[in-house]
């Protein structure tokens, strides 16, 4: 554990890897504290890029881009999971990173993952890693079929993964993922499925936000309900093993464990390094939201209140919604209770995320209602 650093205040420079959503609300909340952003994107059009004060476009492997960066800024962070490790450790040379690149370089690979989870006495569904089609034989003995393949790298969103139910059908998988290292992982008989979405600061205090309760749709989150429909025991444990993960792995910054509730146990699926998609309700449901939090502990700030205000239910809005004409967004914004939040994308595609908007509600049972009417309507 690393003592507190000093502060980073307003009107430093802070720089963040990645121009996604993410990194765009990310960038909204450093300003809107007074601080100024630079972004480093390969994407002229990024959305972060669109809101930064600088858009340093170059690829997250330019050594040039990432000295520009690190010079530039007192401390710099990242949006998504997948920038190399090597980067977060040249980014280092010159200024503050947070999270750092061992707790990335684990979590971005699914079988170094959950085979950090396993050595580290957490509970996941079965798994196996397949680095060969040669493994898949014993692999579907012990997890049993149907199974899920997953690519080890760069899947998200259900991309990357196939349903399997025969040898025949994993070798097929296998091969059109262009025989790259996977995880076979066995199927649990799903109740629901939680995420805690956190920030653990250097001198290792965590601090947690209410447990969302998730739906997916074809592998994509569709709506997040807060708070979470379970028992108040299960939510404790959720919240006690995220954390316990965030001080495993040392972890400095904002942080989401992803977890499937199976025979009223808790399996951790996945962790992601970064703010995420379920945690999106906290921009208008809570005291303080992930991104503020994301700033604060990267700049060295005590950690904000993470209290919830409202009972609240995010709806993803994917890009399929822009057919015959586009979104219908008089229905949406009739609606007096209900903050929508669009992220700059210039071309919708489906299953693009494109925005999302927070459904509050004192009932959260008529919260629920209201965003089923509205995906529905859009």
């Amino acid at each position: 554990m690393s003592s507190k650093p000093l502060p980073i205040l307003p009107g430093a420079t802070l720089g963040i890897l990645g121009g996604g959503q993410l990194g765009r609300m990310f960038t909204l909340a450093a300003r809107t504290m007074g601080y100024k952003v630079m972004v480093l994107d390969p994407d002229g059009a990024s959305p972060a890029g669109q809101m930064a004060d600088e858009h340093v476009q170059a690829d997250y492997t330019d050594l040039a881009a990432l000295k520009k960066l690190g010079v530039a800024c007192a401390a710099v962070t990242t949006e998504f999971e997948n920038v190399p490790a090597a980067s977060l450790i040249e980014l280092a040379r010159h200024c503050r990173v947070a999270p750092s690149a061992e707790a990335v370089a684990i979590a971005q690979d699914r079988g170094h993952e959950k085979t950090w989870l396993a050595d580290n006495g957490f509970a996941t569904a079965p798994f196996t890693l397949i680095n060969s089609e040669a493994d898949l034989d014993a692999a579907l003995a012990k997890t049993g079929t149907p199974a899920l393949l997953k690519v080890s790298r760069f899947g998200y969103d259900g991309k990357g993964q196939a349903r399997i139910g025969t040898l025949d059908e994993a070798r097929t998988a296998f091969r059109e993922f262009g025989g790259l290292p996977c995880v076979l992982e066995g199927f649990v008989k799903l109740e629901c499925e939680l995420s805690v979405v956190l920030a653990r600061d250097d001198a290792g205090q965590c601090e947690r936000f209410p447990v969302a309760e998730n739906r997916h749709v074809n592998g994509i989150l569709d709506v997040s309900i807060v708070p979470a429909r379970v028992p108040e025991s299960l939510t404790q444990q959720a919240r006690d093993m995220a954390c316990a993960v965030a001080h495993k792995l040392d972890y400095v910054g904002v942080m989401a464990v992803e977890f499937f509730v199976a025979d009223g146990r808790l399996l951790i699926n996945e962790v992601a390094p970064r703010p995420h998609n379920s945690g999106h309700y906290t921009l208008d449901a809570c005291v303080t939201d992930q991104f503020e939090q994301q700033v604060r502990v990267l700049c060295g700030l005590p950690l904000g209140d993470t209290r919830l205000l409202s009972p609240v239910v995010m709806l993803n809005i994917l890009g399929d919604r822009w057919k015959n004409g586009g979104p219908h967004w008089d229905a949406l914004l009739a609606q007096t209770n209900i903050k929508l939040h669009l992220y700059g994308k210039q071309t919708a595609r489906p299953g693009r995320k494109m925005g999302h908007c927070n459904v509050l509600d004192a009932d959260l049972n008529t919260a629920l209602q209201l965003a089923e009417q509205i995906r529905n309507g859009l």
